[in-house]
């Protein structure tokens, strides 16, 4: 009869028959964030459940096609897995990015059960959309710079644009802001012109929020233009806020596409609430005009990656100091329980000092209390009871005159009812 395996031959079987990430993407180690992205994009659309709905080998494809694009697109993961493989990547924690317009009502309504508790849901892209755009049949609308454009877009579908752009104006920038004035969550999506016809995803923006609305924006500059990923678990935060910290700025990773060529560019707006619309504002710039900012965002990125590296040098030093300070705390306590302990010991041994014991001490004293009392005054306690008498004599007298100081005269010469 064969041996049950215990947990860990499990999970290092499992660890042994996953495939390379990069081979599995067909990447190199070297590619780029945007080459990983593209490489997944193209995959996942080819190996999507919806699509092969018939083949129940695609569903496994795609979910380690998902699984490695999870560890390669995060920074951190990829680090770890570059280092010492899959023994230093948890699997278990792997976040899926979930195509909410796969699920029934039912499961969505549970992903966004889990997202008001503060459980990381990533979405992505609907696949049937982008299957769509790569056909070129999504619907476009012509878009003029400096124009702001007020719309409203269902759940998981999402609005194309396109803005076309001289070779000047390419060189001076062009940057695309989308804001959603009742906070609610969108993508703002850039598509590559395929030779077909067809739009292929290049770049994405998630939603965020800042200050009083959701916000998401594309610059392309003309120089290195940075973006802010959220932490992969924001759950941790609860139980290491300063491990959080200290990888706040690990998300800050510079933009795979920062300058455009004249010609036609395409943008979409995709809704990604879990039940309803989203309204928004879209607007495409030129930033002939915008100089000042330009150098502005320029020198504040270059801080934000000074800081970045400080970071990692500081982390060293807080934590050396916090394990002192840790140390000094319990010995603090430690200290603190020794003394006073040692203060009882030395009040204890004071009141040892005596013959008697303590109960004779105290039964002693109060009935030599109670003696003083009774002797107290000597023979003068006959006076003083007859001064209380006479106190309390007269203190009747006054208040029956007081009571009855109603003056009546009586003639007794005459009888009652005369």
């Amino acid at each position: 009869m064969p041996a049950h395996k215990s947990k860990s031959e499990k999970n290092d079987s499992e660890k042994q028959s996953l495939r390379d990430p990069y081979d599995v993407l067909g990447v190199s180690r070297n590619s780029t964030d945007q080459e990983i992205k593209s490489a997944y994009r193209k995959l996942a659309l080819k190996y999507h459940p919806d699509k092969n709905a018939n083949d129940p080998k695609t569903t496994d494809m795609f979910n380690e096609i998902t699984f490695s694009y999870n560890i390669l697109s995060d920074p951190d993961k990829r680090h770890q897995y570059d280092t010492a493989g899959f023994e230093a990547v948890d699997s278990k924690n792997q976040d899926l990015e979930l195509d909410l317009s796969s699920l029934g009502a039912v499961n969505t309504m549970f992903a966004a059960i889990f997202s008001k508790l503060g459980v990381p849901i990533k979405t992505t892209v609907s696949a049937t959309l982008l299957e769509e755009a790569l056909h070129g049949t999504v619907t476009i609308e012509p878009i003029e710079l400096g124009q702001p454009i007020v719309r409203k877009v269902e759940k998981q579908c999402a609005h194309f644009y396109s803005v076309t752009i001289t070779e000047k104006q390419a060189q001076a920038g062009l940057v695309c802001r989308v804001q959603s004035a009742d906070k609610s969550k969108f993508k703002l999506l850039y598509f590559d012109q395929e030779e077909n016809g067809g739009l292929n995803l290049a770049l994405q923006e998630d939603s965020a929020k800042t200050g009083k609305v959701t916000s998401a924006g594309m610059y392309f500059l003309g120089f290195p233009v940075y973006r802010l990923d959220p932490p992969s678990n924001s759950m941790g935060s609860v139980k290491d806020p300063d491990a959080v910290f200290f990888k706040k700025l690990d998300g800050f990773q510079p933009c795979e596409i920062h300058e455009i060529k004249a010609g036609m560019h395409t943008f979409a707006v995709y809704g990604d609430n879990f039940f309803k619309s989203v309204s928004y504002t879209i607007e495409v710039l030129c930033t002939e005009a915008f100089v000042e900012e330009k150098e502005s965002l320029r020198t504040v990125e270059a801080q934000i990656l000074s800081k970045r590296l400080e970071l990692s040098k500081f982390e060293s030093e807080y934590k050396q100091v916090l394990a002192q300070f840790t140390e000094m705390t319990g010995r603090y306590a430690q200290e603190m329980q020794a003394i006073d302990e040692l203060l009882m010991q030395r009040n204890e041994i004071h009141a040892s000092y005596t013959m008697a014991s303590p109960m004779k001490r105290s039964s002693s004293s109060s009935s030599g209390r109670r003696r003083s009392k009774s002797r107290g005054g000597g023979g003068g306690s006959k006076e003083s009871k007859e001064d209380g008498q006479q106190k309390t004599t007269s203190r009747e007298r006054i208040k029956k005159k007081k009571w009855f100081n109603i003056h009546v005269k009586v003639d007794k010469k005459k009888p009652c009812g005369s």
